[in-house]
């Protein structure tokens, strides 16, 4: 019986593809259309079938190899039934490896399976970027069951092994698991230097495990955008108290929450939630309840503005007020951090121009408010002081796409504009 190398099929333009998966081993029998390796570019990872029957001789790969189009894979010892010919379907074989590309995002259970490949049941199939995916949210790959083909482990995989251990408040039960669950580092920090250890405040240490579910679950998408609000600030730095004639202090959070709530009513998919994409269903809410973030000494907290469309901007500034306080003082009942509209983050008392912020899940938005400043704005013919507000909408991809974010700032900025601001008072 003959010897016969087998080679990389002519798998398109692709060159110095990676070898992230042998799927078989010295001295083992395979048949032709088996898949021996696997190879991994950008966008996708794709088996390589053999085109021959016959006992495995020799391994000329590793993992880690980068291989292009004719590059020796393996040799084999060909069976009695096996032709030496030249194979006239390798074309079709190169076929099948772009079917199984397209295919490479299906389910487990739509996938072929192979037979006869050994593994070593202490070893993790996955990805070199998986692998990394998993290091950076601090995961033990090794602990996750992998839903591909022999076990392989993929990004989706690893976030539902972190969403799983969230919701089950999943947490080492003792010194030697928790050893093992920490990152490991090669110096220690106190070797360069003094060094303090404190502990993490509790409430941040509660919001973290939230954080982590809501960016690893939803797909985040950040739109950015500038308001005029030259007419609104003139307007609420002109307000007074009708009886008092004294000038009336309403924060500028107060107009932004009505003008949020006209934009909801607008676009009721921002005012929505998604708990089980499986499901296919998504609840739409009536009611419009404004999350508010309070920055307190022990961390971040969101409390919830109720029915903000009944309320006047007075009443509103100086329920802020309140719950903001409550928040410091550690004096607010827990159910007000729940059943939410959508959140408004504003760090326009402290600086900055635009930021990212993460979806209070599970609502689908959140508005980032940034501080106002001074710009020339070209009006007509002449350039004019004008105050600019910095905003970025975060929002759900899922169900929301760019253009309707797009549309949902728009109304934002025209309901803070010269048109709105004064039924917004009301």
């Amino acid at each position: 019986m003959a010897n016969i190398d087998i080679k990389v099929p002519n798998i398109g333009d692709f060159k110095n593809v990676e070898i992230i998966e042998i799927l078989v081993s010295d001295d083992q029998e395979i048949k032709k259309g088996d898949s021996i390796i696997t190879l991994e570019s950008d966008k996708s990872s794709v088996e390589v079938p053999t085109n021959h029957s016959g006992r495995i001789i020799k391994i000329n790969v590793k993992v880690g190899d980068k291989v292009s189009e004719g590059d020796l894979i393996l040799k084999i010892e060909a069976s009695k039934t096996e032709t030496l010919k030249t194979n006239k379907k390798e074309t079709n074989i190169s076929k099948e490896i772009y079917k199984i590309s397209e295919k490479v995002e299906d389910n487990s259970e739509n996938r072929p399976t192979i037979q006869n490949i050994t593994t070593n049941n202490k070893s993790v199939l996955a990805s070199p970027k998986v692998r990394k995916f998993a290091r950076e949210l601090g995961t033990d790959i090794s602990q996750i069951s992998g839903s591909e083909r022999l076990g392989r482990v993929t990004e989706e995989d690893v976030k539902n092994f972190v969403k799983l251990g969230l919701n089950q408040n999943q947490l080492p039960k003792n010194n030697e698991e928790i050893q093992k669950s920490k990152i490991k580092i090669d110096y220690e920090h106190s070797e360069f230097g003094e060094i303090e250890v404190k502990d993490i405040p509790r409430i941040k240490k509660l919001a973290a495990p939230h954080l982590v579910n809501s960016f690893n679950t939803i797909p985040h998408v950040t739109h950015h955008d500038e308001i005029d609000i030259t007419e609104m600030e003139k307007f609420r730095n002109s307000l007074t108290d009708h009886y008092t004639g004294e000038k009336l202090k309403i924060t500028p959070l107060a107009f932004i929450m009505k003008a949020l709530v006209i934009a909801l009513k607008k676009f009721p998919s921002f005012n929505s939630s998604i708990e089980d994409m499986k499901e296919g269903k998504i609840t739409f809410k009536k009611y419009f309840h404004v999350g508010i973030a309070v920055d307190t000494s022990n961390g971040l907290m969101v409390p919830k503005i109720r029915e903000v469309d009944k309320k006047n901007i007075q009443h509103l500034s100086k329920e802020l007020k309140e719950i903001a306080q409550k928040c410091r003082d550690l004096k607010i009942d827990k159910k007000e951090f729940y059943g939410g509209s959508m959140t408004i983050s504003s760090l326009g008392g402290i600086g900055g121009s635009f930021f990212t912020p993460i979806i209070n899940y599970p609502e689908v938005a959140i508005l980032g408010v940034s501080k106002s400043n001074k710009k020339q704005i070209l009006l007509g013919k002449e350039f004019k002081i004008r105050t600019i507000l910095p905003i970025s909408l975060s929002y759900d991809h899922r169900i929301i796409d760019g253009a309707e974010a797009a549309r949902f700032c728009n109304e934002i900025r025209d309901n803070l504009g010269k048109n709105f601001a004064f039924k917004l008072a009301i």
